[in-house]
């Protein structure tokens, strides 16, 4: 008979949840009520330090003149917690995170030919340096800690900034430390990281936590994954866009996947597959308030309520691409267009056909939308209009999408029986 209180549990913590001092005692706080259990703790980077990160690299190729200000900025936002959670200027946690800082200092000074490769270096410092001061703190409250470097365990390809697992390799790695877990040890390790075969670090996609955070608990069949958030569990509209939102109680694997394919920011689109695989179940609950039940997610397609959710995406582009030839949108003319979207990385978040024309909307902040003008220009005419909006409703209604999209200019229209998506201005 399978003895459940010993099968390892997969926390996730987010950016929020560590973005302060406050917030790292409060992750202690929650930590405390789970110690009867084998636990794998994920940390994202602390607050918005990805974005600085990204920052960062942009000014070491445009503006060096700015780069030492605002690397001490980044700098200073950490010591700051350190200082509030450390009062012995003494620990060990100062010098190991100066350590980091100097190294990040150094590959910033780098600035290789490869942005992409370059780019994955660098913005895997965040979530260094956050394990480091969570891991410290953890310790000083009295947890028995190991902190694990993702890297060495998440083995990827070499696609930098949305790298590809090997699950065969990574399997192995990670079945290295179910001892460990099981005897009670607190495992501690990063969101977001990987590292291809050459040994240079990778990054599974931004908000890519959540997808560490399954990976782990495949390898391990863990008993669950927990991803712990700023919101009272699933919600079916982001509470910043909509002041009537709803809790969603459960739902299943299935239209999880859904609404992170369509974009819902509440889970990384990959984070669903590996868990569905293995039936382990997927739970969201509220760091503010964790003596809430979370909401669900499993294998049981009885748990889809029938409740509308809305998706927003803004900063979207909607392109219209024809033939400058004699030619239809044929088979031929998509399977090029397509082969040039792959290769330029940019995601296809709709898209229509007519005898002429292929019209797509996409992300306008991909930063390859110039790249697909200049590249299908010489072959297609090509339209576009930016400063949009992606609106996804799941089981619509026609109250509904008169609420949403009534007071709108709707550049383009889809729905199948489950999902109206438009492009509205």
């Amino acid at each position: 008979m399978c003895d459940y209180t010993r099968m390892i549990r997969v926390f996730k913590f987010g950016g929020a949840s560590v973005k302060d001092a406050a917030a790292v005692r409060n992750l202690a706080g929650i930590l405390n009520g789970f110690q009867a259990q084998p636990l794998l703790i994920v940390v994202s980077a602390m607050g918005k330090t990805t974005n600085a990160l990204e920052r960062l690299i942009e000014i070491s190729y445009t503006n060096k003149e700015i780069l030492a200000a605002e690397f001490q900025h980044l700098k200073g936002y950490h010591f700051r917690i350190i200082n509030e959670l450390f009062p012995a200027n003494d620990h060990v946690v100062y010098n190991e995170t100066e350590a980091i800082f100097t190294s990040l200092w150094d590959e910033l000074n780098q600035q290789p030919d490869r942005y992409n490769a370059f780019y994955d270096t660098v913005v895997v410092y965040g979530e260094l340096i956050s394990t480091c001061i969570v891991g410290h703190y953890l310790i000083q409250q009295g947890l028995s800690l190991r902190r694990i470097d993702a890297r060495d365990y998440v083995r990827t390809d070499n696609h930098y900034k949305s790298a590809n697992v090997d699950w065969d390799e990574t399997q192995k790695r990670i079945a290295t430390l179910k001892s460990d877990a099981e005897s009670g040890v607190v495992l501690l390790t990063q969101g977001f990281i990987g590292s291809a075969p050459d040994g240079t670090s990778t990054t599974l996609g931004r908000e890519g936590s959540d997808y560490t955070a399954a990976i782990f608990a495949w390898c391990l069949e863990a008993f669950d994954v927990v991803i712990w958030k700023d919101v009272p569990g699933l919600l079916n509209a982001d509470p910043k866009r909509f002041e009537e939102v709803r809790r969603l109680d459960q739902i299943s694997y299935g239209e999880a996947i859904e609404l992170a394919y369509y974009g819902a920011t509440i889970i990384h689109p990959k984070t669903i597959k590996p868990l569905q695989n293995k039936k382990i179940p997927l739970k969201v609950q509220s760091f503010h308030q964790p003596e809430l039940p979370p909401s669900l997610i499993a294998d049981n397609i009885s748990f889809d309520p029938a409740v509308p959710s809305i998706i927003v995406k803004d900063d979207q582009a909607l392109v219209s691409i024809s033939p400058r030839d004699f030619s239809f949108m044929n088979e031929k003319n998509l399977h090029y267009l397509f082969e040039v979207f792959d290769e330029l990385d940019v995601h296809v978040h709709l898209m229509q056909t007519s005898a002429l024309s292929l019209s797509v909307c996409t992300d306008v902040r991909s930063g390859n939308i110039n790249s697909l003008f200049d590249r299908l220009s010489a072959g297609f005419v090509v339209r576009y209009n930016t400063g949009l909006q992606l609106i996804t409703i799941r089981h619509y209604n026609q109250d509904v999408i008169e609420r949403i999209t009534g007071h709108r200019e709707i550049l383009l229209e889809q729905r199948s029986r489950t999902t109206a998506q438009y492009v509205v201005r």
